[in-house]
């Protein structure tokens, strides 16, 4: 049975250039870059190589991208150094922010390291600005504000310039989890207010297990992983050598990709949209589906049915990979934290199913899909 991968959201497959690319780290080309030595001269040159590369994409300095193990290391090192750092003793944030975020920010309000708001949303799931400036003007501490420039879930985007201004305006420190934007969106850093970004290399056809954070060249923060001077003394390890070449390699395809691969992958999303819309009455679609929203993600609603509740299951069996937000445990059904914050008790009733598209998806396997649906729903 062929299998039907929508669910890009998630993780992307590499690319064969990247690979290539990768190749020679993981064979003849091992030495370790804080060696004296030819063969680690040689890794640590490819290293900065790899760094000045997207450095130059991103617009930021090569002394602004360290490289991480992926968002999660670099979101926990961003919010511990804004705490721990650089004074805030607030953290504003949303409900429907990815658990890097979530868990990291209940964690220093649990240990009273700083207090916690969340900004309101609007009925289509966006962040409502004017609450944001309300909770930012009422704060007496030094605050973070860590909002994702992409809903992970339901694709919403953030007007990641404005919030800037905002934390500009009442100097706040920013970091937006920018996982499922960059190798997506094309990125000016020096025209945004912004302290931390977070990226990881597998959500644009890069390797897993390799991300970056953006540190802005204006703050002075201290590492999260102690150990070693790598990183130029900012991440304790041995550098993840074929990662750090496969993420900037994957960066640079990317980018030169942009133009052609946002178009066909909006394509492909509004004629899925309109192909359920046409087949299934009742059929919702969450969050901004039709305004701001990533091109890569389209999160749906069937109505909650005998047929309809085990629907992620059924599409598992039939060879077509999607996720939901909902999932079975244990014979109870739980919905994602996204889907609870915007629809509080409707979540209930609702069978949320994301697709999230690559350039290597077609029509046809949305017709097929489609047509998978006709039967299960």
């Amino acid at each position: 049975m062929s299998r039907i991968y929508f669910d890009n959201a998630a993780t992307t497959s590499l690319d064969p250039d990247v690979l290539a690319a990768m190749m020679p780290y993981l064979t003849e080309k091992f030495g370790n870059p804080s060696s004296i030595y030819s063969y680690g001269r040689e890794t640590k040159m490819a290293i900065e190589n790899a760094r000045k590369s997207v450095a130059k994409i991103l617009n930021a300095s090569p002394g602004e991208i360290f490289f991480t193990s992926g968002g999660t290391e670099s979101t926990n090192t961003a919010v511990t150094a804004a705490i721990r750092d650089l004074g805030c003793k607030h953290i504003i944030t949303s409900a429907i922010e990815h658990h890097a975020t979530l868990h990291t920010v209940e964690h220093m309000a649990h240990f009273g390291h700083a207090t916690l708001s969340y900004v309101n949303l609007t009925d289509k799931g966006h962040i409502d600005m004017k609450h944001l400036e309300e909770l930012l003007a009422g704060s007496k501490e030094r605050t973070l504000v860590t909002l994702m420039h992409a809903n992970n879930e339901i694709g919403n985007l953030l007007k990641i310039k404005a919030v800037g201004e905002l934390c500009e305006k009442y100097d706040a420190i920013f970091h937006s989890d920018t996982v499922q934007t960059i190798g997506h969106y094309p990125f000016d850093l020096k025209k945004i207010y912004i302290h931390f970004i977070s990226a990881a290399g597998h959500k644009f056809h890069g390797p897993k297990g390799i991300g970056i954070l953006y540190v802005n060249e204006n703050i002075r923060i201290k590492p999260y992983i102690n150990g070693g001077a790598q990183e130029r003394n900012m991440r304790a390890g041995t550098e993840n050598m074929y990662g750090i070449v496969g993420f900037a390699k994957a960066l640079e395809i990317a980018t030169l990709r942009y133009d052609e691969d946002s178009q066909y992958m909006k394509g492909l999303k509004m004629y899925m949209k309109e192909q359920l819309e046409e087949n299934f009455p009742g059929v919702t679609f969450n969050g901004d589906a039709n305004g701001s929203s990533l091109y890569t993600v389209l999160n749906v609603s069937f109505p909650m049915t005998e047929r309809s509740d085990m629907l992620l299951f059924n599409l598992d069996m039939a060879g077509i990979c999607v996720s939901g937000g909902s999932a079975c445990t244990s014979g109870a059904n739980s919905v994602s934290h996204v889907i609870k914050a915007l629809y509080n008790g409707e979540a209930a009733s609702m069978v949320p199913i994301r697709f999230s598209f690559s350039r290597h998806n077609t029509k046809e396997e949305v017709d097929t899909v489609v047509e998978k649906l006709k039967e299960l729903v």
